[in-house]
């Protein structure tokens, strides 16, 4: 069970993040800093980490664009946390079920985009008469309604996890095909969003050395090191990147390192 004071600091977080999303943009949003810290409200922050990491991979590649919204990354991912801490799912089957809220968070973020729309005008009558004040005003505005609405939709995640009837219902899918289907989605999703950024990013001549890395941490981890396995990969990627970038200085320099023909500028 939720206790009231749990509650309201999972409110107030959520709260926060809204505001970070489109305002802060120190990251605090991001499902990997979001999930332990929900873990860590509901005395669980090694599940937090969990299901905030996966889900991080789950939406690595979804951005907007445009006015296009992608399923909110804040509620989705609080919800998945509280999903699999006080229900019990595992991560997989708490990420496929937190999808409807991160719909509602997308709604809200649209909801809020197109309010905000008809009152620019409103900021334009502001600047006019100088008055920076009121634009100040409009943009806290903002910040609150889309922090209340991204609030309300986790108010409404936790109360309907927390009520008996809710709870019962959840506890007697545990095995059941719902359940299964619930977790071949969230495990699919993650492989589906990393897949998403590396079409936009990666390099043709990147793919050598990612699939180098990819056996790298099989081999590992069939030896036995487990998640260690990954910082051993990590370090190797590390001592790559650091090498190119000092053999690409090194030629920048023997030519003088003023530009010209060796770089086109």
């Amino acid at each position: 069970m939720i206790g009231p004071l749990q509650l309201v600091l999972i409110l107030v977080v959520t709260f926060i993040a809204a505001i970070d999303q489109f305002n802060f943009l120190e990251s605090l949003y991001q499902p990997i800093v979001m999930g332990p810290v929900v873990g860590a409200i509901l005395g669980d922050i090694t599940t937090g980490l969990a299901v905030g990491g996966a889900y991080q991979l789950m939406q690595i590649g979804s951005m907007p664009v445009g006015g296009a919204q992608p399923p909110n990354a804040v509620v989705g991912g609080i919800m998945a946390t509280v999903f699999a801490v006080v229900s019990g799912l595992d991560v997989n089957a708490a990420l496929g079920a937190s999808v409807p809220f991160a719909l509602l968070g997308q709604y809200g973020v649209t909801l809020t985009f197109t309010l905000m729309s008809g009152l620019m005008a409103k900021a334009d009558e502001e600047a006019a008469n100088a008055n920076p004040a009121g634009i100040v005003k409009l943009n806290y505005f903002a910040m609150a309604l889309l922090g209340l609405l991204f609030a309300g939709a986790t108010l409404v995640g936790v109360i309907s996890i927390t009520n008996p009837t809710v709870s019962d219902f959840i506890s007697s899918l545990d095995g059941n095909w719902i359940m299964g289907g619930l977790s071949a989605a969230g495990g699919m999703m993650r492989y589906v969003g990393f897949a998403v950024l590396m079409r936009i990013m990666l390099a043709d001549d990147m793919w050598g050395i990612y699939f180098a890395g990819f056996a790298l941490a099989a081999i590992l981890g069939a030896a036995g090191l487990g998640g260690p396995a990954l910082v051993l990969v990590a370090f190797v990627g590390i001592a790559i990147a650091l090498y190119d970038y000092n053999i690409n200085v090194s030629i920048k320099n023997a030519g003088g390192g003023s530009g010209g023909v060796s770089d086109g500028i």
